[in-house]
């Protein structure tokens, strides 16, 4: 008898030690699914399929927001990824070039932030092939924050909010530059833009949403000016890496400078032309300051002879796109009803 409670007094032990563990095991980060427009949802385009290793989590997703927004990222504490990805701008920035640590300046115009969670690959040249490659570099450049990872851990662990914030997203308190890559890709996942006047218009049918000037714009946009060439609906950009004819030997290799392959030089990602009316300037140099010049250039300013020209940009050597002053006003209008004013201003997004 004596031994048999011993054995069951040794069980329940046992099952006691083991069930924190058990519970532990259980208990993780919250899944966080993105709030997205009916219409998008039933987009088979826009459908939804995260990285197997960084799931998207309400307690993820919080912590890039404060990695976001963190200046202790940068070598001397001025600068976060919010000081050039601002989001009046779209998480954009109005400079030419915006600025980094010790006076330094950007290679290249920055480019805005939404909708990441259905791109491919990104930076102008395309060298990062998903977000959180991406979110390792900015860190460590010398032209942008200039730190050193190891730096960058002890400023978070010595601010007493940030071990605990780490347990919560990935279940214990390391801090690893992995960990803040993850973060903030979660959290630049949730940078959703999708409800303009061009949705509003053309996904819920509200006919009031676009006036006729604006109508013009789009019609032009679809057709004869082969703006949809690149820039696909729904999210209007595109998964292409090219050439556009900017300038007819190209100055920036872009893509060419990381792969040295002939072809690839002067070939650029295609940005989104969602908010495209609040991301001056325009292009990776950031060379045009307004609409008006980009659509400009796209009427009588393409270097069709340009040797790595786009398979795309055939209309423009063909002498097929010919744009009225009219024609260009129009398309103006049309663009800036892509603008989505509740993304500009949502305060999930904010410090």
């Amino acid at each position: 008898m004596a031994e048999r409670v011993a054995i069951v007094a040794a069980l329940l032990l046992l099952a006691a030690c083991h069930q924190p563990a058990k519970e532990a095991r259980q208990a993780g980060p919250t899944p966080l699914r993105l709030e997205l427009p009916a219409w998008a949802v039933a987009d088979t385009s826009l459908r939804l399929d995260f990285p197997y290793d960084n799931p998207l989590t309400v307690e993820g997703a919080a912590l890039g927001r404060m990695l976001f927004h963190e200046k202790a990222l940068s070598a001397d504490g001025s600068l976060s990824c919010a000081s050039c990805h601002v989001q009046r701008f779209a998480f954009a920035d109005s400079a030419r070039l915006s600025p980094g640590v010790k006076g330094m300046r950007t290679a290249r115009n920055t480019l805005p932030l939404m909708n990441l969670a259905w791109d491919h690959f990104f930076f102008w040249d395309a060298r990062a092939l998903s977000l959180e490659l991406q979110a390792f570099e900015p860190v460590t450049s010398h032209r942008e924050m200039a730190s050193r990872w190891s730096e960058v851990y002890d400023r978070l662990r010595l601010d007493g909010r940030y071990p605990a914030l780490f347990r919560a997203a990935f279940g214990d308190g390391r801090i690893d530059s992995l960990r803040v890559a993850f973060a903030l890709a979660q959290f630049e996942r949730t940078l959703v833009s999708l409800d303009s006047r061009f949705d509003r218009y053309f996904h819920l049918k509200e006919p009031s949403a676009m006036n006729a000037q604006e109508l013009r714009g789009k019609d032009l946009f679809f057709t004869r000016a082969h703006c949809v060439d690149c820039h696909e609906p729904p999210l209007f950009g595109g998964h292409q890496v090219v050439n556009i004819g900017l300038d007819s030997v190209p100055i920036d290799p872009g893509m060419g400078g990381h792969t040295g392959m002939p072809w690839h030089k002067g070939r650029f990602k295609t940005p989104t032309v969602r908010n495209v009316a609040v991301t001056a300037p325009y292009m990776h140099d950031g060379r045009f300051a307004t609409l008006e010049e980009v659509v400009d250039f796209y009427a009588d300013g393409v270097f069709v002879h340009s040797t790595t020209l786009d398979e795309h940009m055939m209309p423009w050597r063909r002498g097929e796109v010919r744009l009225s002053a009219q024609d260009r006003a129009d398309l103006v209008a049309f663009l800036k009803t892509l603008t989505d004013e509740g993304f500009l201003t949502n305060p999930a997004f904010r410090p």
